[in-house]
């Protein structure tokens, strides 16, 4: 096909700015900002009330056609960081040498001991 395109839709108070392929989203938590340079797409932003994101490719073979839909989930992911946030949850789990796992430096770190088995 001659041209394919998805347009992705930026709520009220998130604002975005594209440059040169590169998407920075800003909202209540926080900025995110992702590069797709290494993709063949054009992206720009449509609207004035309503401000849409658009992905499109010209003359894409279907490998590129493909791409549109993985950038606007990108996207689509950056603004959910932005308004909601995520929240990571592990599990650890060991089958034979039992782990020690710490969290260090005030939450942010965790330390993971006898991973696999070595004596320290």
């Amino acid at each position: 096909t001659i041209h394919s395109q998805d347009e992705v839709l930026v709520p009220k108070g998130v604002t975005a700015k594209v440059n040169a392929r590169v998407v920075t989203i800003t909202g209540k938590r926080g900025t995110l900002t992702r590069s797709f340079k290494h993709l063949q797409c054009d992206i720009k932003i449509v609207g004035k009330e309503q401000k849409k994101i658009t992905v499109e490719v010209w003359f894409g073979s279907t490998r590129e056609k493909a791409t549109i839909r993985t950038v606007c989930s990108h996207i689509k992911n950056l603004i959910t960081g932005v308004t909601k946030g995520f929240e990571y949850k592990m599990k650890y789990v060991y089958a034979h040498f039992p782990i020690n796992v710490a969290i260090t430096d005030e939450g942010r770190k965790i330390e993971i001991r006898n991973f696999l088995g070595e004596k320290i």
